[in-house]
């Protein structure tokens, strides 16, 4: 490469560089590398002076009583302030909650993960493609391929009120790939899941999750739905771009606190919500931490192997490019990194 053609890709990739640092979200990069504060607390306040409404922190360190923070707004309307125990839809962090239901019936000897959509749902076998090959495992493990409904443009703006509302928005559309092929989050898998629970149970899934999961582990705040909870009690949520406190709009979601997820999360990790047999199968399909995302709420739920400490993050503040989602998952790894040193 002559001397001419050398200076002009050194100034194509200067000038690739420039560009591609004008559009850096300088605030993401500012929250990572921003020294770390003293405390939990002043993270917590710090957090909210990156543009979060709210937010809500438990943590469960093994063998010390658990700690609650809280800043920001659980109301930004009426000025309340964020309360460490206020309900919160926990979005797809039940998917934790359908995997050990799902684990619990297979180890009953009540379903098979290697029974296909078409075994369980022979109305869907000329519906959805490869359903005589779309195992449950693949379901659990989003290995299907079906197509994720909420994907639908404009779903977010008019959410669908039942199952056969949002399965029907997936029926007779092609597969994104062959089934065990490639790997692809996919609400429909769990929307099919939650219905393959109730056929299966003959009870409304929540009640069955109630009976073989929260109930022994105690965990009297979760519920089913907004239907079950005082609103003066549920968190606000605030979406980029819209006015008003979405939190009374119905997506469909559980609804807990931080202290009952991080309960489940460390029963989840340490085994204590499994009986005998079960934890190797949930070993096998799924994971042991998760996130939720919906407009105005999203969460982070991890176990800390090194330290056994479990953490749960909630915040009230969404946007469209999940700018925001990134800005949370900084912050809460600089929670983590605070609570470790």
């Amino acid at each position: 490469m002559n001397k001419s053609i050398k200076r002009v890709v050194r100034a194509l990739l200067l000038i690739g560089t420039l560009v591609s640092m004008f559009f850096v979200p300088w605030i993401l990069v500012w929250a990572w590398i921003l020294p770390l504060p003293a405390t939990v607390q002043a993270q917590a306040d710090e957090a909210i002076g990156h543009g979060l409404d709210g937010i809500i922190l438990y943590v469960d360190k093994a063998g010390e009583p658990p700690e609650f923070y809280a800043a920001g707004w659980h109301d930004r309307e009426n000025k309340i302030p964020a309360n460490p125990h206020a309900f919160f839809k926990i979005a797809s962090i039940s998917k934790l909650y359908d995997a050990v239901a799902i684990t619990k019936l297979v180890n009953r000897g009540y379903l098979s993960l290697d029974g296909t959509l078409a075994d369980y749902f022979p109305e869907l076998a000329a519906r959805i493609e490869y359903a005589d090959k779309i195992s449950l495992r693949a379901m659990v493990q989003h290995r299907s391929g079906i197509p994720n409904f909420t994907d639908t443009p404009n779903f977010w703006d008019h959410p669908t009120q039942s199952y056969q509302e949002a399965l029907d928005l997936i029926l007779d559309k092609p597969t994104t790939f062959a089934p065990n092929h490639g790997y692809e989050y996919s609400n429909t898998n769990y929307l099919l899941i939650s219905k393959l629970i109730e056929k299966t149970t003959g009870k409304d899934k929540f009640n069955y999750i109630a009976e073989v999961i929260l109930d022994p582990l105690d965990l009297h705040n979760t519920f089913r739905s907004l239907a079950d909870v005082n609103m003066d009690d549920l968190m606000g949520g605030y979406h980029v771009g819209v006015e008003e406190d979405l939190k009374a709009t119905d997506y469909g979601s559980m609804i807990s606190t931080a202290e009952d997820v991080g309960i489940f999360l460390r029963a989840l990790n340490d085994g204590s919500v499994f009986d005998q047999g079960e934890r190797e199968i949930y070993s096998s399909i799924y994971e042991y931490e998760h996130g939720g995302w919906l407009p105005g709420y999203q969460s982070h739920a991890k176990y800390i192997k090194d330290t056994d400490m479990v953490v749960v993050q909630f915040n009230n503040t969404t946007d469209a490019k999940l700018y925001y989602w990134n800005l949370t998952q900084i912050i809460f790894n600089r929670f983590v990194k605070i609570l470790e040193r």
